[in-house]
């Protein structure tokens, strides 16, 4: 899918209103889908809490910001969504995406991206989109034991603490 998929309910929606209809269903949808980010993140708040994380100040990697996974389209990305809610809540948000032009990112959305993955131990780390290059990362360097919180978007992590 492409980057219109996001757009395409709400222009079916406008041209079923024009005659008559009301779409519940493709509203309700896009909804759910616009309220993914925030779901998104209040989970990874949750089990940062139960595993006894300060949130102020947490130090949390997202992995992927594109629009999907082995493109380098940022347009309509709904990950930005989640870093911001994450940011909402008081945490240091750093994002890594090897497909993503910084350039643009820091346009579009305001933000440095990391240039690499040092070892830096994070609290929390979000695989938010499955890019190729993320398939042999070893997410123990980056992690401080069992305590880092491991979100799994994408179930392609062979562990997490939460997935999608």
């Amino acid at each position: 899918g492409g980057h219109c998929i996001g757009v395409d309910p709400y222009y079916l929606t406008h041209k079923a209103q024009e005659v008559g209809y009301n779409p519940e269903i493709i509203l309700a949808g896009r909804r759910l889908n616009d309220n993914m980010g925030i779901y998104v993140a209040n989970q990874v708040i949750k089990l940062m809490i139960k595993k006894g994380h300060k949130v102020e100040g947490a130090k949390v990697l997202v992995l992927g910001i594109t629009f999907k996974e082995n493109c380098p389209d940022i347009r309509n990305s709904r990950v930005i969504d989640v870093i911001r809610e994450l940011q909402e809540f008081g945490t240091q948000v750093s994002v890594y995406d090897p497909w993503a032009d910084p350039k643009e990112v820091k346009h579009e959305y305001g933000m440095d991206l990391l240039d690499s993955l040092d070892d830096v131990s994070y609290d929390a780390i979000v695989l938010a989109v499955a890019h190729d290059k993320f398939a042999g990362l070893n997410i123990d360097k980056l992690t401080n034991g069992n305590d880092t919180v491991i979100y799994d978007i994408k179930s392609k992590l062979d562990k997490s603490d939460g997935k999608l």
